[in-house]
C-alpha cells in the first residue's frame, strides 16, 4: 500500500512525494532493486543469516522487499517519526505476513539506531535513504552497525555536492565541491569522505563496494570495519582533487593539506581544489559481479538498466579518479566533437587505459594526462 501521489498534486511543478501524508517515491524503484541485490550479495559473502534496518522507512516498501526478496534475512527493523507512515508500514508488513521477522517502530531515526549501538544488538545492514542529506544520521548508523556490516547511503542534495551551494556542502559533508564535468563523481567521493571521517572518530574504517549516480541522487554502499588500524587506513585514502579550469588538467593529492597557490603543471594557471574527499576506490569489481549474478532470474522491472549499470561500474572500478567528457574538451578547444569511442581507441593505441563511466553518457576514465587527451581530440577533429 502506497499513497496515490496524483491525488496530492495541485500544480504541475509540485513534487508529489513531499506533498503526500506518507513519503513514497516511485522513481526510486531502481534504487530499491539495487538495495535488494546488494544485501543479497552481502549475505552470500557473510554465509549466515543477517539483520537489516531502515530507520527512515516511509510506508515500508524497501524493508518489506528486503524481507521478502533476500534469502537469509532473519530480522528487519523499520522506523519512522511520522505516525501515518508507521501505520502504512505496519499494514504492509501484515499484508505480507511478516510480523515474525519485521518490526516497525514509531521513533526518530537516530534514536532507533542508537538503541542498536550495544555490541550484541548491532545490525548487519543499515539503509539510510533520506530526503536530502544522510549526514545527520551517520554517527548513529556507524555505531549501530556490526563490524564488516554493510551501510547504504543515499544523498539527494546534489546542489551542495555538485558545487551549486559550496557552503552547504562544507557544512554538511566537511569538504569543498567543484562545478566540473565530473561533479557527480566528486559528489560520491565527498559523501564517502564524510562517512570515512565520521567513522574514524569511532575507530571504524570503511571500504566502499558499490557507488553510483542515478537520476537525482548519488548512492554509496560501504563495508565498515572496527579497529583503529582500519580507521587509520581509511583516513589515508582522504585528500584533494586539484583541477585546472584552463586546460582541464587534474591530479590528486593525499593528506589533509594542499597549497592553495599551486600552479597547473601544464598551463601555469591556478589549480582549484575539491575536498577533503575520498580518493580510494568507490566500487569493488567483485562485489558488482556478485550483484550482477544475483539479478539473474528475479524478473526485475529495470533488469536491463541494472545489468548495464553494474557492468559499467564493474569495468570502471579499477580506473583512476575523475573522468573526461569529450564535449567539454572540444568546447575548450573550440573544435568539432569527435566520438567518444574514437577518442578512447586512439588513447588505447597510445598504450593508455580508456574505459567508459556510468557517471556521464560521453565520459571515460583514462590514465593519460589531460595534455595527451587534448592532443587526441585535436587530431581527430582535424585541427
Amino acid at each position: 500500500m502506497v499513497p496515490r501521489l496524483r491525488a496530492y498534486v495541485e500544480e504541475a511543478r509540485e513534487y508529489a512525494p513531499s506533498r503526500a501524508p506518507v513519503f513514497y517515491n516511485p522513481v526510486m524503484e531502481l534504487n530499491r532493486d539495487l538495495a535488494v541485490l546488494a544485501l543479497q550479495a552481502h549475505q552470500r559473502a557473510a554465509g549466515r543469516e543477517v539483520s537489516a534496518c531502515e530507520p527512515l522507512a516511509g510506508c515500508g516498501v524497501r524493508g518489506v522487499r528486503l524481507a521478502v526478496e533476500v534469502e537469509g534475512v532473519k530480522r528487519v527493523v523499520l522506523g519512522d517519526i511520522n505516525p501515518r507512515a508507521v501505520e502504512f508500514a505496519r499494514l504492509n508488513v501484515d499484508r505480507h505476513k511478516l510480523g515474525d521477522r519485521v518490526e516497525v517502530f514509531h521513533e526518530d531515526a537516530n534514536l532507533l539506531l542508537s538503541r542498536h549501538a550495544a555490541p550484541r544488538r548491532r545490525l548487519d545492514y543499515i539503509d539510510v535513504d533520506p530526503f536530502g542529506s544522510p549526514a545527520p544520521y551517520l554517527d548513529s548508523a556507524i555505531r549501530a552497525l556490526r563490524s564488516d556490516g554493510l551501510l547504504a547511503l543515499t544523498a539527494t542534495d546534489l546542489g551542495p555536492l555538485c558545487g551549486v551551494h559550496p557552503r552547504a556542502c562544507l557544512r554538511k559533508y566537511g569538504g569543498r565541491p567543484l562545478r566540473t564535468e565530473y561533479c557527480h563523481e566528486l559528489a560520491v567521493r565527498l559523501l564517502v569522505g564524510c562517512l570515512a571521517a565520521t567513522a574514524a572518530r569511532h575507530d571504524v574504517g570503511v571500504s566502499p563496494v558499490f557507488s553510483h549516480s542515478t537520476d537525482h541522487y548519488v548512492r554509496a554502499y560501504a563495508l565498515l570495519h572496527h579497529g583503529r588500524r582500519r580507521a587509520d587506513d581509511g583516513l589515508r585514502e582522504m585528500g584533494h582533487i586539484l583541477h585546472c579550469f584552463g586546460c582541464l588538467h587534474r591530479e590528486t593529492t593525499r593528506g589533509p593539506a594542499f597549497s592553495p597557490e599551486q600552479k597547473c603543471p601544464e598551463c601555469g594557471s591556478r589549480l582549484n581544489a575539491a575536498g577533503p574527499l575520498w580518493l580510494g576506490k568507490i566500487s569493488d569489481g567483485d562485489f558488482c559481479s556478485s550483484m550482477r549474478g544475483e539479478a539473474a532470474g528475479r524478473n526485475l522491472k529495470h533488469e536491463g538498466r541494472i545489468l548495464r549499470l553494474l557492468s559499467m561500474v564493474e569495468a570502471e572500478s579499477g580506473g583512476p579518479a575523475t573522468y573526461h567528457v569529450v564535449d567539454r574538451i572540444s568546447d575548450s578547444l573550440n573544435l568539432p566533437t569527435p566520438s567518444t569511442a574514437r577518442v578512447m581507441a586512439e588513447l588505447e593505441k597510445g598504450g593508455f587505459l580508456a574505459v567508459l563511466t556510468h557517471f556521464h553518457g560521453k565520459g571515460f576514465r583514462t590514465d593519460a594526462p589531460a595534455k595527451a587527451v587534448r592532443e587526441v581530440v585535436r587530431r581527430l577533429a582535424g585541427a
